[in-house]
């Protein structure tokens, strides 16, 4: 029997390069975590204390790889950037140990979690999903990913965006309430992950609006600079 035909042509596979290679990293989902820095809680106005860690989804299609210019996008009048240390997920699992987690990674790169601050901050007081003020296209510019095998694993080291050559965010991922390994194991207990899985790891202090013609530039220590222009 013949296999059935597609209505339409599926649109390409999403993919980030990766530094030293020909081949790219397909992209499967994207966890992102909330609030995993006590400071850029408490500057949301919620208490940084250690509770279990909470996750929203990217689509795949939202990564932007390599950043580039970002068009501002429709329905806000606040977008926010967020500057963060991205996983990428090698090898899928379920229940994995924190003490295996780190097995699982194939690398790391520099990611924005950019957000519709208005529309998710009016959904969080409703009561409602995150996903207007998170999950919209283009939201997710992304460097690309450096081969664990080559860089280490990333536990410490400056994380940072400026605006138009101001700095607005800084930290180090030390600060991180939940780590790299902590945070794999806590999502693996709840999704099958994929070879493909990103995971955005959270943001510091400092988020803050941007308007059309802001040029964005950010990196963390030991990975490639990710740099984005507002149009």
């Amino acid at each position: 029997m013949n296999a059935p035909s597609l209505l339409f042509e599926p649109q390409p596979q999403p993919c980030v390069p990766v530094v030293g290679q020909d081949k790219r990293f397909p992209v499967h989902r994207i966890y992102c975590v909330g609030r995993n820095y006590a400071a850029h809680a408490r500057e949301m106005g919620k208490d940084p204390e250690r509770e279990p860690p909470f996750f929203f989804l990217k689509p795949a299609d939202a990564i932007v790889p390599g950043g580039g210019k970002l068009p501002y996008p429709p329905g806000t009048a606040n977008l926010h950037h967020e500057i963060e240390l991205v996983v990428a997920i090698h090898r899928g699992g379920r229940d994995v140990a924190a003490d295996k987690a780190l097995d699982h990674v194939y690398g790391y790169a520099v990611g924005l979690d950019m957000t519709r601050r208005d529309l998710q901050l009016a959904a969080r007081d409703l009561g409602r999903p995150w996903d207007f003020g998170k999950g919209f296209d283009q939201s997710a510019p992304i460097s690309a990913v450096h081969p664990a095998a080559k860089t280490g694993h990333l536990s410490k080291g400056r994380i940072w965006l400026e605006v138009n050559g101001r700095i607005r965010q800084q930290g180090d991922l030390a600060e991180l309430i939940w780590s790299v390994p902590e945070t794999i194991a806590f999502l693996s207990r709840y999704y099958l992950l994929q070879p493909g899985d990103l995971i955005f790891t959270g943001t510091p202090a400092g988020v803050g609006a941007v308007v059309r013609g802001d040029r964005l530039r950010g990196g963390v220590e030991g990975l490639d600079e990710l740099a984005v222009e507002i149009v």
